[in-house]
C-alpha cells in the first residue's frame, strides 16, 4: 500500500500540520517517498448513525443494490456507518476493503402488523426478549425495536409495547452487551422506553421538555433524522382520509422539529447525525444531514462534530480523532465545514482504510 502523505488544518484541533498514512494508519512521523495526496481542511471520515444499507421501500434488496447504496454513501464522505435496522445479510460487505464500515443493529423488532411490511420481525410482547437477545447475538452491539406507529384502532400514533416487556429486553440487552435504540415519533411510548433504559431514541419528535431532561441525564442520544422529519408532511397526506388525527400529529410534529432538536441540544443530549437512507431516501445524504442541524440552530462546528469525530467516539469508542495509529478514514475539504457545513457536500478527498477512494 502506497504512502500517503497530506497538509492543511487538522480538525477539530484547528491546527496546521501535515499527517502521512502508512499501512492503513494515521502517523505524525514523516515516511520518506510518500505521496502528496492532498491539501485543505482535514476531518475524520464522515460517520451516518441511522442508515440502511440492504433495505429499500420494498424490504430487502439484493446485494448489488446493496453495494451500490454502500458506494453513494462512501463517495459523498461517510465511511463509518450505524445500520439502525436490515433484513439484509451484508456481512459480505466486512470483506471489502473498499466499502464503509457498518456496525449494525440487527434487523428491526416491531409489533406485528404495526410497521411497514417486510422490513422488520412483527412478533407479540411475550416474544419480545427473545427477538432482542437474536438481535443482539446477529448485531454489533446495537439492537433496534419500533417503539410507536400509527395505532389502526386509534387512528394515531401510540405506544407498540408494554413497560413490563420492555423492561425484560433491555435488561437482557445490556446483559449481552448490547445497547438498544428505538423508532419513535410521537409522545406516548417515551415514557416507559426511557423509564426503561433505552440507549437511544431515534426522530425523537415528540419529546418533551421532562424527556429531553432525562436524556440528558442519562446519556440517551438523539438521532433526529431530519432530511427524513422533512417527509412528515408527506406521510401526513397519504393517512389523511383514513386518519385524520394521525395527519394532523405529524404535521404538528413536523412544525416544531427544529424547536425540538436545538431544545434537546441545548440540554445536553448526546445528539448525532443520521439520515435513515435506505426505507424511502436515497443514500449519500449526511451532508445535507449537517445542513439540517445547522439550521436548527446547533452550531454549525458541533453539527459538524454529530457527524464526524464525535460520532465515531460514540460508535467505536476512543477519541473519534486523527491521532497517532488511528485508523486512516479521512476526509479534505477546500474549505472550514464547520464555517459552513454547505462544504461537506463536496469532498476534495476521501481516504478510506488508508487508500485514496476519490
Amino acid at each position: 500500500m502506497t504512502a500517503l502523505h497530506l497538509r492543511g488544518v487538522v480538525l477539530p484541533e484547528a491546527e496546521h500540520r501535515e499527517l502521512w498514512v502508512r499501512d492503513g494508519k494515521v502517523t505524525y512521523e514523516p515516511v520518506p517517498g510518500a505521496e502528496t495526496v492532498a491539501t485543505g481542511w482535514i476531518l475524520p471520515g464522515l460517520v451516518d448513525l441511522h442508515c440502511h444499507v440492504g433495505l429499500d421501500a420494498n424490504g430487502r434488496v439484493p446485494d448489488d443494490v446493496a453495494e451500490q447504496q454502500a458506494l453513494t454513501d462512501r463517495d459523498t464522505g461517510t465511511l463509518l456507518i450505524r445500520d439502525a435496522g436490515s433484513p439484509a445479510d451484508t456481512r459480505w460487505i466486512d470483506e471489502r476493503d473498499d466499502l464503509p464500515r457498518i456496525i449494525r443493529a440487527g434487523r428491526h423488532i416491531a409489533r406485528t402488523k404495526r410497521y411497514t411490511r417486510n422490513f422488520g420481525w412483527e412478533i407479540e410482547p411475550e416474544e419480545l426478549v427473545a427477538y432482542v437477545e437474536q438481535e443482539a447475538r446477529r448485531g454489533d452491539g446495537w439492537v433496534k425495536i419500533v417503539g410507536d406507529w400509527i395505532d389502526r384502532e386509534k387512528g394515531d400514533l401510540g405506544p407498540c409495547w408494554p413497560r413490563e416487556a420492555l423492561d425484560a429486553a433491555i435488561a437482557r440487552a445490556h446483559e449481552l452487551g448490547a445497547r438498544v435504540t428505538a423508532h419513535v415519533f410521537g409522545e406516548d411510548a417515551l415514557p416507559d422506553l426511557l423509564g426503561a433504559g433505552i440507549d437511544g431514541i431515534e426522530h425523537g419528535t415528540g419529546l418533551s421538555d421532562d424527556h429531553i431532561a432525562l436524556m440528558a441525564e442519562r446519556g440517551v442520544s438523539m438521532v433526529p433524522t431530519l432530511v427524513n422529519i422533512a417527509n412528515f408532511p408527506v406521510f401526513a397526506d397519504q393517512g389523511a382520509a383514513k386518519f385524520p388525527a394521525y395527519a394532523a400529529h405529524m404535521r404538528q410534529l413536523h412544525e416544531r422539529r427544529y424547536e425540538n432538536v436545538r431544545n434537546a441540544y441545548d440540554a445536553g443530549v448526546p445528539v448525532f447525525a443520521g439520515t435513515d437512507a435506505g426505507g424511502v431516501l436515497p443514500h449519500g445524504l449526511i451532508a445535507e444531514e449537517v445542513i439540517e442541524l445547522a439550521a436548527a440552530g446547533i452550531p454549525a462546528a458541533d453539527a459538524v462534530a454529530a457527524a464526524s469525530w464525535r460520532a465515531r467516539s460514540y460508535l467505536l469508542g476512543g477519541s473519534g480523532l486523527l491521532e497517532e495509529g488511528s485508523a486512516a478514514d479521512i476526509c479534505v475539504y477546500a474549505q472550514d465545514p464547520r464555517v459552513d457545513p454547505r462544504t461537506l457536500l463536496d469532498p476534495g478527498r476521501i481516504i478510506l482504510r488508508g487508500r485514496v477512494i476519490r
